[in-house]
């Protein structure tokens, strides 16, 4: 549709009566553009619902219908103070998603925990988004709220599918264009995260799944632009919390924001950007507490005289695999090497390879490092030190390297033109 632009509102952002006011406010104040509106679930809903799950799991019917019977108050306590006019039609449809996940929580476990994972956690953005798009209706804000199983097609790899691009695109496009002669409104609300098998079950799309779901529709809407709202000024060079002085970047490409998430910056996950990069639809990560505030643009442009840019990663571990009998780590111990990590599904952040000895460096995964270290232990020695620090520099400086490396134990080093990452441990 022209001139589309696609928003997407995180849990912080509608964790709250007053937060969706706001959002309404933010909705109203682009005086009826054409908007698809991405919503994931409140608050602390997701986390909520894996209880929930894992009570079902392990055969606690009980547990697991009272702990979702916490959330199921949560949201209509949320829809009582939100509506008035429209909360007896609100209510029917919330109760539609209750019965949908009660239903199956009186019956017994018999496929894998990822299945049932996917068809409790993706309530949270039906509640969500259904109570927000009453709301936004009966403010006067006319919008239509779309089930997104019934346009985003995936496989049945639950808990991380992949979308099937031609399906999806085709029922997106049929039904938020002008081709779909029954639009009475250019403002859709949907949910981010999820989408379904051909079967109809319900799957969710891995890390980050919202942020990617509005790149999605971006790509295939052939958006302006996509909008993440969150309640930071925008994208920052280093975590505020841990560095006061943090500075906000207003200007970044695609590359350079693939390269911070790679090194482990909580910003955008890499897969958001592709779709939009592959279409050229610039990246806007703006204040929901502030919406005047000029936030931070990601777009094909490289942006000139970036400051240093710090991603600490604790509860880092490192590996140390050295050969039994002092021979060379050639090719093939190599190849065994990173098919165990493929088997183990747990990814190195820092390789370092000698001649007869590998270092590797792992979040601290417990039980895929034991997989892996268990897999290591046939053709290699194995120790492990944990409790590490991972710090990484993009565009570092001399006195910046050393300002964060003083006093640290260096146990790990690489270095490139414009990236360093030590590997540390804290001085005892």
């Amino acid at each position: 549709m022209k001139g589309m632009k696609v928003f997407k509102f995180g849990g912080a952002s509608v964790n709250s009566v007053e937060r969706i006011q706001n959002l309404a406010a933010i909705v109203r104040s682009f005086n009826g553009q054409p908007l698809t509106i991405i919503i994931s679930a409140m608050g602390k809903t997701t986390n909520a619902l894996e209880k929930v799950v894992e009570a079902f799991y392990a055969g606690k019917k009980e547990e697991a219908l009272q702990l979702f019977g916490v959330v199921k108050n949560q949201h209509l306590t949320t829809a009582k103070y939100l509506l008035v006019t429209h909360y007896n039609p609100c209510l029917a449809r919330l109760n539609d998603f209750f019965t949908e996940i009660e239903w199956l929580l009186h019956d017994k476990p018999i496929r894998d925990f990822d299945y049932y994972y996917d068809q409790v956690v993706c309530v949270g953005e039906l509640l969500s988004t259904c109570i927000i798009s009453y709301f936004l209706n009966q403010e006067g804000i006319a919008n239509e709220w779309l089930d997104v199983r019934d346009l985003l097609r995936t496989d049945d790899n639950f808990r991380d599918a992949t979308i099937d691009w031609p399906v999806s695109s085709e029922r997106i496009l049929s039904h938020l264009t002008s081709n779909n002669p029954q639009l009475t409104t250019n403002i859709f609300i949907t949910q981010g995260f999820i989408g379904a098998t051909a079967d109809n079950e319900s799957t969710t799309l891995g890390r980050e799944g919202s942020d990617y779901t509005a790149a999605v529709f971006a790509n295939i809407l052939e958006a302006e632009s996509v909008t993440i709202w969150k309640d930071v000024e925008g994208v920052m060079n280093a975590d505020p919390k841990q560095f006061p002085d943090a500075q906000l970047i207003h200007e970044l490409s695609f590359r350079e924001v693939i390269e911070m998430a790679y090194y482990g910056a909580q910003v955008i996950h890499p897969k958001t950007i592709k779709p939009l990069q592959n279409k050229d639809i610039p990246l806007l990560v703006k204040c929901f507490l502030d919406p005047s505030l000029p936030g931070t643009t990601i777009h094909k442009k490289n942006a000139k005289a970036l400051p240093p840019i710090i991603v600490v990663k604790q509860q880092q571990v490192l590996m140390q695999l050295n050969s039994q009998d002092f021979s060379f780590v050639g090719e093939q111990p190599m190849s065994h090497l990173y098919a165990w990590i493929n088997q183990s599904r747990i990814k190195p952040n820092l390789v370092q390879t000698g001649a007869i000895g590998v270092q590797l460096c792992f979040d601290n995964r417990a039980e895929r490092l034991e997989q892996l270290a268990s897999k290591a232990s046939n053709e290699f020695d194995v120790q492990l030190e944990k409790n590490l620090t991972l710090l990484t520099i993009r565009h570092y400086t001399r006195e910046k390297f050393e300002a964060l490396t003083n006093g640290k134990e260096i146990l790990l080093q690489q270095q490139s033109k414009e990236t360093v990452q030590v590997l540390y441990r804290e001085p005892q």
